[in-house]
């Protein structure tokens, strides 16, 4: 059967238990992506997403390679730049992709990174609006409906995709900041979340998306997912896990990670230990048991399933995890973390 693609509301929804995926490692060899993907399927995780970063693997070419290669594990695509996909391109990509293989994709759009945009001359002037355009013409265009538009950057005359796919992809925009999150809210499937995804977070998060929902009228698709990407280490030591995710907490020591922050109770406290520390490596070195215990998802198998039921509780409809090994043997081997997360699927 394919993965579970049904959505849910931005509206916290206790009784749920959201779907558990893994990233596929963007340095990952091509020649690794099929038994990786397998070994995915195998140890009964719900999803894998791979990643289009500047001169790395392709989003497209990697999904399609995933799904044909595999039987029941959705495929998230997380994310192609708006920039670099005129509407009409992406849609047919999707809609083949989503017609071979009903019910097992999403389709991740979003800004991609300004420095890599730039680098390839394709940052837009409003980032914005290039997104919502871009998503608003994607996502008729995979319901069947015919398009016709003129706006600031997507210029579309009466196309109309030959055969749409039975099941329509959900479009979700990868996306963090307030505007970014409205756009989400008003034009977009659902929203992917970077690392780190808080409660406190998230009742910001679902705040913007409902204000463009709100905007959007009877316009706005039904449902709304939330994907929250997420770092973390499991074992069965729960002290070695996290001194083994511990590392990952170093970039909240750096100012773009400031609407992942400022929610947070010890907002305060981590910014004083981040100016104190000589290094964000320092800082990371530093965070107390409890932040890393509050930033990651992290621990034994069963402090793992307690963790993504409390993101299930407020909204999260999958987690996404990225491969971080748990076995100081392996320190490099993303087929590590996956055979951790088998104890965790196991206990479900």
């Amino acid at each position: 059967m394919p993965a579970d693609l049904s959505t849910v509301s931005s509206t916290p929804a206790p009784a749920r238990r959201p779907a558990l995926g893994l990233m596929l490692p963007r340095t990952l060899p091509a020649d690794r992506i099929v038994p990786f993907a397998r070994r995915a399927e195998e140890v009964g995780l719900d999803e894998v997403w791979v990643v289009e970063d500047l001169t790395f693997l392709g989003g497209i070419a990697q999904a399609a390679t995933i799904l044909a290669t595999t039987e029941r594990i959705g495929v998230g695509i997380g994310i192609l730049p708006a920039a670099t996909r005129a509407p009409s391109t992406a849609a047919m990509e999707a809609a083949t992709l989503a017609s071979l293989h009903p019910g097992r994709l999403q389709l991740g759009l979003g800004h991609g990174m300004p420095s890599w945009m730039r680098q390839i001359g394709v940052w837009p002037a409003s980032p914005l609006a290039m997104l919502e355009e871009t998503t608003t013409a994607v996502r008729a265009l995979l319901h069947g409906e015919t398009v016709s538009t003129s706006g600031r950057y997507v210029q579309v005359d009466d196309v109309a995709l030959h055969a749409p796919p039975a099941v329509a992809p959900p479009v979700l925009l990868g996306v963090r900041g307030p505007r970014s999150l409205e756009v989400s809210g008003r034009a977009a499937d659902g929203t992917i979340l970077d690392m780190p995804v808080t409660p406190e977070y998230l009742a910001g998060v679902r705040a913007a998306i409902d204000a463009g929902r709100a905007a959007a009228g009877d316009a706005v698709p039904p449902e709304h997912r939330i994907v929250a990407f997420a770092h973390g280490v499991v074992h069965d030591d729960a002290a070695l896990a996290r001194s083994l995710a511990r590392p990952g907490l170093a970039v909240l020591a750096l100012p773009d990670w400031a609407v992942h922050v400022d929610p947070l109770p010890f907002a305060d406290e981590l910014r004083a230990l981040a100016r104190e520390s000589a290094s964000p490596e320092a800082f990371a070195a530093a965070a107390p048991d409890a932040w890393v215990d509050a930033l990651t998802v992290t621990g034994t198998p069963s402090d793992v399933r307690d963790r993504l039921a409390l993101l299930g509780e407020h909204g999260v409809s999958s987690v996404v995890m990225a491969p971080v090994s748990p076995d100081p043997q392996r320190p490099d081997d993303p087929f590590a973390a996956l055979d951790a997360l088998e104890a965790v699927t196991a206990g479900r």
